[in-house]
């Protein structure tokens, strides 16, 4: 007998809860679509996200417990498999993952729906291996441990991504990773961006390059302080061009950044909402230096008037659309130079800037969420043996082959 979606009992699994990014803004309209959700994360720093999020019922791992565990959580790697997997999911009938590392494998009931919202298959273990490892990127310790680690959390990650009924991609970019390796076809849905929020100043009309000489307003990165993330090379531009930056974020990068940067470098560490948008609103165009799984930075940026200098790879070339921007491809310092130098050529229209952030607002996010979840569980209950029927029915055009000793999707 079919059951109600209304009906389910519903549980959300996120990595961690330490601050509210871009993967805690997709978690935070779950929790708005779901309210009476409870919720399972590796570790939970209480007040570090949103009201929505912290006002349910929070279900941390054993990691938390352990001396230095929500504080250092990111040295327990190792243990996220485990931790992960003991969750007691039994009462449950639909569970959302929201994951770019370990959520994605949790254990699930058999007559359970699993649906994951992907960020990124996880990056340092995947693709950004040796950005993470490679020399001078981390200590002699983590590198000596590294190939090990990596070789069993890789094996897991493939494992536990067949516990996943259907994957959803947070952008094309990502889908076409959970393809490489997870071998999974997943529909695309952007991430939300709280345009209602994030608004132009009032006295925003136009904005972007002054011609000669350096803007008054400051250049904006908004980023993890994070190895892959090309802050580096942005802060090292600002230095040789004497270009007024700010940076808002942290991570274990910080430290060396700070090093390297200039005079005209401010560090902020992690704002919150009304200081971010303040930041957004008050700088000269957003520099994003670095390949992005999505990055809701940029679109965030343009719901509050200002454009954006990306490198057109990964998410950026999907949002940074003619007239909100400046997309380039030379990967280096020169590069980064020249987009600035064609940045201030340009002028950019704040009404349009917006007017483009639109079309990415949480309205259309939970909509489609709620749409393709629905459709998930009808087609779910149906299944009769078919292990691949819901990922089929939300990719209709997808003719991959199963995994080894399946039969086909």
């Amino acid at each position: 007998m079919s059951r109600p979606f209304e009906s389910l009992r519903v549980a959300l699994v996120h990595d961690w809860l330490t601050g509210m990014r871009g993967g805690e803004k997709c978690l935070e309209v779950l929790c708005e679509m779901f309210p009476r959700a409870d919720l399972f994360t590796l570790v939970h720093e209480r007040g570090s996200v949103s009201p929505a999020i912290e006002n349910r019922r929070v279900i941390e791992s054993w990691i938390a417990r352990l001396p230095m565990g929500r504080r250092a959580y990111r040295w327990f790697v190792p243990f996220y498999p485990l931790a992960v997997e003991s969750f007691d999911l039994s009462r449950y009938d639909l569970i959302v993952s929201t994951s770019h590392c370990a959520a994605k494998g949790v254990v699930t009931r058999a007559d359970a729906l699993h649906v994951c919202y992907c960020f990124t298959p996880v990056r340092y273990f995947w693709d950004l291996y040796g950005e993470y490892f490679g020399p001078g990127r981390s200590g002699a310790v983590a590198r000596a441990f590294a190939p090990f680690l990596a070789h069993r959390f890789r094996i897991w990650d493939r494992v536990s991504a067949d516990r996943v009924d259907l994957f959803v991609a947070d952008s094309n970019h990502v889908r076409d990773r959970i393809a490489k390796h997870y071998r999974r076809a997943a529909p695309v849905v952007y991430p939300p961006v709280d345009t209602a929020f994030f608004t132009p100043a009032a006295e925003a009309e136009s904005e972007g390059g002054s011609g000669p000489g350096s803007p008054a307003r400051p250049f904006l990165v908004v980023s993890a302080l994070v190895p892959y993330k090309g802050v580096e090379r942005t802060i090292r531009v600002a230095n040789r061009l004497a270009l007024p930056l700010r940076v808002v974020g942290t991570g274990p990068e910080r430290d060396r950044l700070t090093r390297i940067a200039g005079p005209t470098v401010r560090f902020d560490g992690w704002l919150d909402q009304d200081a971010l948008r303040d930041a957004y609103r008050g700088c000269a165009a957003l520099i994003q230096a670095h390949e992005e799984d999505f990055g809701i930075a940029p679109l965030e940026a343009m719901a509050c008037g200002r454009s954006v200098i990306a490198l057109g790879k990964g998410g950026a070339a999907e949002v940074v659309a003619p007239g909100t921007g400046v997309l380039y491809s030379d990967e280096t310092e020169d590069g980064l130079a020249a987009a600035i130098a064609d940045w201030e050529r340009r002028a950019f229209d704040a009404a349009a800037l917006r007017r483009h952030a639109l079309a990415f607002a949480r309205e259309a996010y939970r909509e489609r969420m709620d749409r393709l979840l629905q459709k998930a569980w009808r087609t779910f209950e149906g299944r009769d043996g078919d292990p691949w029927r819901v990922e089929r029915a939300a990719n209709p055009a997808s003719t991959a082959e199963s995994p080894s000793g399946l039969p086909p999707r």
